[in-house]
């Protein structure tokens, strides 16, 4: 009997007892190759000795001192290093424990924003469909992933949710892609002038979307015109990066793929690397300066922010990330891994789209590939493929619900940007098998499925 509270509660789970590069141990001596960084969270692997020494140097030092006090110099670097990696306007950086408690920092940093510039009567946010923005209330409520949503639905404040931008499922065969970015940037205005334009705070949205809809890269000028859109009736853009950023899609921050910049952004998992838990708001000048010439206080905060020893991993991570050229390698395994997806998959008759950017890549599956037919919910083929890749010995991150929260299945990867080329062979190797074999059965289920569906139609 175990006395942690899983998440899953009847879990029986390896016990990890050892990390090595792209790797993971467990207390049988099993090795499994980390597929997915956990959650796009190992971008250097485990065990890496530079990340290492900066934690134990840190802890040597001092690990810990309230931010009510003192600040420190691995924070103060750190701040240094993601300014001067980002576009000059972002000058600014807040230091959290995570992804939720990022996302949360910066719905309230842009509150406050709008507070002390005069405009109190913005109090609306607007965020997409089939988004994931964290598990706290605030960021629940901006998500769009309606599974997550459902029963804390009663606890959510009121947030308006347009299309997410989705080129496989959504444009239409008539349409280019700048066409459907046109259409999706009309919708936001339409829904900025429905709510009214002076209620509104911000638009909040996934560069690339990570678990909930499978690494869902944004259409050509999609968020340049969106960035219009938020200029012209003065709504804050907040970018979260949580799962795509530090390097992940290719470039150190993902919205630089995307010309814009964003008034705010978030960061977390890569940051620490999983060497310590961090997250990250990056603020424009504009939203620190009228608060520190406004107020001069940020009306939020939390014990850990920019804990010593998280920072100290993060300004490790990041050095590394650069000194190593992995923005470089990112690109160049990213697009490897991409075509041994394409070479070993793209023919099966269930794969309906590989897609991605960088090593942050997802595989949509469906039971009709001409018609996007979803599988049917009854396979349970995300949890299939993550038991059966987990016992040939590889980590890959398989969700449900990927069209609605519902419907549809999906694998992220998110491999170490460290990944050989021999690693991502065996990567996909493993990843082709697992699912070959659990197709095997789904296929079975999804016949059952039609027979069934049709006699109720009959009937």
């Amino acid at each position: 009997m175990t006395h942690v509270f899983h998440r899953h509660c009847h879990s029986q789970l390896p016990t990890v007892v050892r990390g090595e590069g792209v790797y993971l141990y467990d207390s049988d001596g099993k090795r499994y190759l980390d597929g997915c960084g956990g959650a796009a969270v190992s971008n250097l692997g485990h065990n890496h000795a530079a990340v290492k020494h900066a934690v134990m140097a840190q802890l040597e030092a001092v690990p810990f001192a309230h931010t009510g006090f003192f600040t420190s110099s691995s924070s103060e670097q750190l701040a240094s290093l993601l300014a001067s990696l980002a576009p000059a306007p972002l000058n600014h950086v807040y230091f959290v424990s995570g992804g939720s408690e990022a996302v949360e920092s910066a719905l309230k940093m842009a509150r406050q924003y709008f507070v002390e510039i005069g405009q109190p009567e913005r109090t609306q946010f607007i965020a997409r469909r089939q988004s994931y923005h964290g598990n706290t209330l605030g960021a629940l409520a901006v998500g769009g992933n309606q599974w997550r949503r459902t029963q804390f639905e009663p606890l959510l404040s009121d947030v308006h949710h347009v299309s997410p931008c989705n080129a496989y499922r959504d444009m239409r065969v008539d349409e280019t892609e700048i066409e459907y970015s046109k259409r999706l940037a009309d919708e936001l205005e339409q829904t900025i002038l429905d709510i009214g334009a002076d209620n509104v705070m911000a638009f909040v949205a996934e560069p690339v979307v990570g678990a909930t809809a499978g690494a869902v890269p944004a259409t050509k000028h999609y968020f340049k015109l969106v960035r219009e859109v938020c200029d012209r009736y003065g709504v804050l853009l907040i970018l979260d990066e949580v799962m795509c950023g530090v390097g992940r899609t290719g470039s150190f921050y993902a919205f630089e793929q995307e010309e814009v910049v964003p008034d705010l952004v978030t960061i977390a998992k890569g940051l620490g690397a999983g060497y310590q838990p961090i997250g990250a708001v990056i603020a424009s000048n504009k939203i620190f300066e009228k608060i520190a010439s406004g107020s001069g206080f940020f009306q939020h905060g939390h014990t850990f922010m920019a804990h010593p020893m998280a920072c100290a991993a993060a300004l490790a991570t990041v050095r590394t990330i650069i000194s190593d050229g992995l923005l470089k390698k990112v690109q160049e395994q990213g697009k490897k891994l991409k075509s041994l997806l394409q070479r070993d998959l793209s023919s099966l008759p269930y794969i309906g789209d590989i897609r991605g950017k960088g090593m942050f890549l997802g595989i949509e599956l469906v039971s009709d590939k001409s018609a996007k037919r979803p599988l049917h919910s009854s396979t349970l083929a995300h949890k299939k493929i993550k038991s059966k890749a987990m016992e040939l010995g590889l980590m890959c991150y398989p969700m449900s619900g990927t069209i609605d929260g519902s419907s549809g299945h999906h694998i992220l990867l998110a491999p170490p940007f460290i990944i050989s080329d021999n690693e991502l062979e065996e990567l996909v190797y493993k990843l082709t098998i697992a699912i070959k074999e659990c197709a095997a059965h789904w296929e079975v289920k999804e016949s059952l499925n039609e027979k069934q569906d049709s006699y109720y139609r009959c009937a």
